[in-house]
């Protein structure tokens, strides 16, 4: 049972010759790849520390949170803790819970210590969208694709529009290495001759390598890989049977590794404290609308004003604004699945693609405004089950881009040995100036970016005269939640305070419903966000409310404010908590009796 061309052996590529010459062009690829990242991310790199990609900023900061708590935990020589009041003390939050990249947050450690989470944060998507591209492309020159073929396939998935928009919040979807990777061990475990036990092995770690990156991400993976297995499954029925045993041996395996690797995050996720139930969404809000597969946003090159507004106000912002792919592709892609439908390649990645995009447009009624029956979109069958009922159906799209991109790169292929007769660079060009064509319109734009939050005047010399303990508890005003950031930015950058007081995260309510976490726009956080906006709410909590809270639940070791002393909120805090300890710059703060 093999993906390759019967023409090919299993062990080889399909382009004749290969050897020094395609190894250069490989690297001569690679480079472009990098090339291509570092001119989309060329505006943060002019100052990586203090600018960050334009979208959705309460997500970027918080992602900065995870870069610092992991590179924090690694310089104390452990590994990042499971579950942490670094962020919402004293009751903390769960990592696992929470898109918390702990894998390249600790592998970045290095650059986060040295110059800043932001910085890490920018090579995070630079090599995002490099790593990406290179990716697919050494899985597709592995399964037989010429360099050229495999090189445009890359293009496609690397800088698509899918990971193209991820990357304004999401980097858990924008960093998509591992899925190509992922898919290939599995192929590899289950349709090639070879040790199924070192295959196995590969196919577990990378597996478990995933699952501290972006879980979502590994079950789409999952679903796309049974997928791709069924297609090929069905169109050689007899050497099923002959694969089942090494293939078992093979999952097995990996089975096994993986939860050796990742077990025990994974136990403290479903059986440890603050462990939840359900998703903080409303699924059926995240799906692919059928105009956004060929309505281009503002962040590709060949858009129109009219279509940027229509991407710019989609339902739930542009990082889900995913399925875009354009006519010219579709068409192609189309036509290629038509001409070489007998070929295994095509006939699997085709069918791939289809049922990932399939499944980006959701299982609700909504999609088709309740005129046609849900029953005929496959996302209605599998959205109650364990695991897939809390992902986001229109994320598919990332790895339909995969799977478009495979296709794209074996139909370019199967054209240019089956072009007619005549000159060599007629047989070649034409076809690969289709493809090349066919992917213009996802062309992208540089990231737009603005600057980050600052740190405040003062901020490290109000901690260093307070003289709080590393892990001690501190409430700063504003009071960090979705609204209100800054002071996770603040914390990321200084790594001050040790432990903070509210957030913004994924955790469960007081029935273990999964809900996004942020203080409400309720007394007294919010009556202190509103006094440090310069507000005076309508019905303010009284001070021994206040104190109560102080007291009660909270009990911070230290209050520190950024704002002026003869401000609202410092008068009010000067009432309540007595003069300032501490006068630095732009910041007050108090010590208080934990």
């Amino acid at each position: 049972m093999r993906l390759a061309p019967s023409a090919v052996p299993q062990g080889d590529f399909a382009e004749p010759g290969y050897g020094r010459r395609a190894r250069h062009a490989e690297w001569l690829v690679l480079s472009c790849y990098l090339l291509g990242a570092l001119a989309l991310t060329w505006r943060l790199w002019v100052d990586p520390a203090s600018r960050a990609q334009v979208g959705d900023s309460q997500d970027v900061d918080l992602y900065t949170w995870f870069l610092r708590y992991a590179a924090t935990a690694v310089a104390r020589g452990q590994l990042p803790a499971l579950v942490t009041t670094a962020m919402n003390a004293p009751r903390g939050i769960g990592l696992m819970w929470n898109t918390s990249v702990l894998l390249p947050g600790a592998l970045l450690t290095p650059v986060t210590l040295l110059a800043g989470p932001q910085v890490s944060a920018t090579v995070m998507l630079t090599a995002g969208f490099a790593g990406s591209a290179a990716s697919l492309f050494f899985v597709l020159r592995w399964w037989g694709a010429t360099v050229v073929a495999a090189a445009l396939g890359g293009v496609l998935y690397g800088f698509s529009p899918a990971l193209l928009n991820s990357a304004a919040g999401h980097y858990q979807m924008q960093f998509a290495v591992l899925p190509p990777l992922i898919i290939h061990a599995l192929l590899t475990v289950v349709v090639r001759s070879g040790s199924p036990v070192r295959s196995g092995v590969l196919l577990g770690v990378l597996t478990a390598a995933q699952v501290f990156i972006g879980e979502e991400m590994l079950v789409q993976t999952a679903l796309a890989g049974l997928i791709l297995v069924a297609v090929l499954a069905a169109g050689q029925p007899r050497a099923v049977l002959s694969r089942i045993r090494p293939a078992a041996t093979g999952l097995a395996t990996a089975a096994v590794v993986a939860l050796l690797c990742s077990g025990y995050a994974l136990w403290v996720q479903l059986r440890g404290p603050l462990t939840e139930h359900g998703s903080p969404w409303t699924t059926s809000d995240f799906i692919s609308r059928p105009a956004a597969f060929v309505t281009p946003s503002g962040g590709l090159l060949f858009h129109t004003l009219a279509s940027a507004r229509t991407a710019a106000s989609y339902p739930n912002f542009l990082p889900e604004y995913l399925a875009y792919l354009g006519w010219p592709l579709l068409a192609v892609l189309l036509l290629a699945t038509l001409c070489y439908w007998r070929h295994r390649q095509i006939r699997a990645t085709a069918v791939t693609f289809a049922a990932l995009e399939l499944f980006s447009l959701g299982g609700s009624a909504r999609l088709f405004g309740g005129r046609y029956p849900v029953t005929l979109l496959p996302w209605h069958w599998l959205q109650g089950l364990p695991a897939l009922s809390q992902m986001l159906p229109d994320r598919f799209a990332v790895l339909a881009d995969g799977a478009a991109a495979a296709l794209l790169a074996f139909a370019l292929d199967q054209a240019r040995s089956a072009a007619p007769l005549g000159p060599a660079f007629v047989r070649r060009g034409v076809p690969t100036a289709i493809a090349a064509l066919a992917i213009m319109p996802i062309i992208p734009l540089p990231l737009q970016t603005a600057a980050v939050t600052p740190l405040p005047g003062g901020w490290q010399a109000a901690f260093a005269g307070l003289h709080v303990a590393p892990d001690a508890r501190v409430l700063v005003v504003p009071v960090p939640c979705g609204a209100y950031p800054q002071a996770l930015r603040w914390q990321a950058t200084s790594g001050e305070p040790g432990s903070l007081i509210g957030g913004y995260f994924i955790g469960p309510n007081l029935k273990g419903q999964a809900v996004v976490v942020g203080y409400p726009g309720t007394s007294p956080p919010g009556y202190l966000n509103a006094l440090w906006q310069g507000q005076k709410p309508p019905d303010p909590p009284s001070s021994a409310t206040v104190r109560a809270t102080l007291s009660g639940w909270w009990r911070p070791a230290a209050v520190v404010a950024v704002t002026p002393a003869r401000s609202r909120l410092g008068r009010f805090l000067t009432r309540l908590l007595g003069r300032p300890a501490v006068k630095a710059g732009a910041v007050l703060g108090w010590r208080l009796h934990a």
